[in-house]
């Protein structure tokens, strides 16, 4: 008895072995696989290209604007602040924007993403398809708030100003903070370089 009792734990250890590593082998296919999938639905917005088509972009108060390839738009009155960048996905998949944080100066050096609580909501979907050019626009409308006067001043001044876009996959995940830059250029025009990515939902790449 003592023996076939033996025998038959040693035979359920062994099958408890072999059940717990093929979880384990099938957990870890599983993991790989969605990996995989959410890979080919991954957006990456940068810039442009200078070569990419103008863009015609309109606001809510019919005012229009065309942006160029590689460019923004940069327009201050007292009544409104419009801000245009002209977009390209890199990515496999489709970016859907979610928000956007204004910064009248650019800062130096490492830095953590910002939370997506400080981003203001965009006030109507913006999508860019994968390998092709998108846009994204914000405006300030209120003169009397402290942001409004901060983007007139660093406007007026000519000097460097940043965006960051929270955006994600056409399915509301794998959020990404991209930090844009406007570059004054001598004519008058503004170009648009990408400066930081973050990832929000995934480990970051550094």
């Amino acid at each position: 008895m003592t023996i076939s009792a033996l025998a038959t734990a040693g035979g359920t250890l062994v099958l408890a072995g072999a059940t717990f590593a093929s979880v384990r082998s099938a957990n870890r296919s599983s993991r790989v696989a969605e990996r995989s999938l959410l890979a080919t639905q991954r957006p990456l917005l940068m810039p442009s290209r200078l070569q990419d088509d103008p863009q015609k972009v309109g606001f809510a108060d019919g005012k229009w604007f065309m942006v160029a390839g590689g460019g923004g738009v940069v327009d201050a009155s007292y009544e409104a602040i419009y801000l245009v960048i002209s977009l390209r996905n890199v990515g496999p998949g489709m970016a859907v924007l979610h928000g956007w944080l204004f910064h009248p100066e650019v800062a130096l050096g490492d830095q953590s993403a910002p939370s997506p609580d400080a981003f203001s909501r965009l006030t109507r979907d913006l999508y860019v398809p994968t390998s092709d050019i998108g846009f994204w626009q914000g405006a300030f409308r209120d003169p009397a708030a402290p942001e409004f006067a901060a983007a007139r001043a660093a406007i007026d001044a000519g000097q460097r100003m940043a965006v960051d876009l929270l955006y994600g996959d056409h399915e509301g995940g794998q959020r990404t903070i991209s930090r844009f830059v406007f570059n004054p250029r001598e004519d008058g025009q503004w170009i648009v370089v990408v400066a930081r990515h973050w990832n929000l939902d995934r480990p970051d790449p550094r």
